[in-house]
């Protein structure tokens, strides 16, 4: 097992690193959809992600898209001050969820704020596997949209479908990099991309959608925590009304099934995918707050 220095010397994540950190997630048993090995690897590069230990505590760095320096909460061993030594450097904590705010923020010199467009949807596994009731009709449309007009298969994830999910994904950047230069979304793609190469050693399960032998959809995503499983990535050719739907309905429908809910992740401010996550109806916003020292 890769050795981690101690704060403040640092090293980048690389993925020897996953035998540790699972096992400290899987003792958290996290609620924040970034809080997993294939999570934080697949986006290593995106937001430079470090490790260090403060005293006895493992710590993540990182770096959002503006170039801001910030640390996860502390994984293990004594969080209180892990936490004054980092606060007492100025760095601000990002990806806090309510139960850490409550047992390490209250009371400190710090500014707490939630960030509404990181909360990540949580929504109930078996709401989206069957789209029962009237609040689901719109979706059952578009699903059955596709099912009268296209011969399907849906197949798991597996190499045999890498290169066309390969070329759904570059057909997809591209068609998104016309309406602009988008950091966020190279890195994504990016990171879509190494997540297809890699899914089976990243512990990843997916499914695509075949229609007349060629990919069309696909969607990959893991096990949370003991009740959530969380959806990475979903790629569907927008062309085919209805796709989208079934590749969400199948994903909840086959696999994790003994999960009670869903994580869908945050729609990082972007109001069209606000507005789409919002319409399956998510039973709770999952809050991450951002934590700044005063000086």
């Amino acid at each position: 097992m890769a050795e981690i220095p101690p704060y403040p010397q640092s090293r980048p994540l690389i993925f020897a690193d996953k035998e540790r950190l699972d096992r400290l997630f899987a003792q958290l048993q996290p609620r924040i959809s970034e809080l997993t090995f294939a999570g934080l690897y697949l986006f290593r590069h995106a937001h430079t992600y470090r490790l260090t230990l403060v005293n006895d505590a493992l710590v993540i760095l990182g770096r959002n898209y503006a170039g801001t320096p910030f640390f996860f909460p502390p994984l293990g061993g004594d969080i209180a001050t892990a936490l004054d030594r980092l606060f007492a450097d100025q760095l601000p904590l990002y990806g806090a969820d309510e139960s850490f705010v409550a047992s390490y923020l209250t009371g400190r010199p710090c500014e707490v704020v939630a960030d509404r467009d990181s909360a990540d949807y949580l929504y109930r596994r078996e709401d989206l596997a069957t789209l029962q009731g009237k609040r689901y009709h719109k979706k059952k449309n578009r699903l059955n949209v596709f099912i009268k007009h296209y011969p399907y298969v849906v197949a798991p994830y597996g190499p045999e479908y890498r290169d066309g999910c390969r070329a759904l994904l570059a057909a997809w950047r591209e068609e998104r990099m016309l309406e602009g230069e988008n950091l966020s979304l190279e890195r994504e793609a990016q990171a879509t991309a190494e997540a297809l190469e890699y899914a089976a050693e990243l512990g990843l399960a997916g499914l695509v959608v075949l229609v007349e032998g060629g990919v069309k959809g696909f969607v990959l995503g893991e096990r949370l925590n003991q009740e959530t499983s969380v959806c990475h990535f979903e790629k569907a050719d927008p062309q085919m009304e209805g796709l989208s739907q079934l590749l969400d309905r199948e994903f909840n429908r086959l696999l994790f099934t003994d999960c009670t809910y869903v994580n869908r992740e945050q729609d990082l401010g972007d109001e069209g995918l606000r507005m789409a996550k919002s319409t399956y109806h998510p039973i709770e916003l999952i809050a991450k707050y951002r934590a700044t020292p005063l000086p």
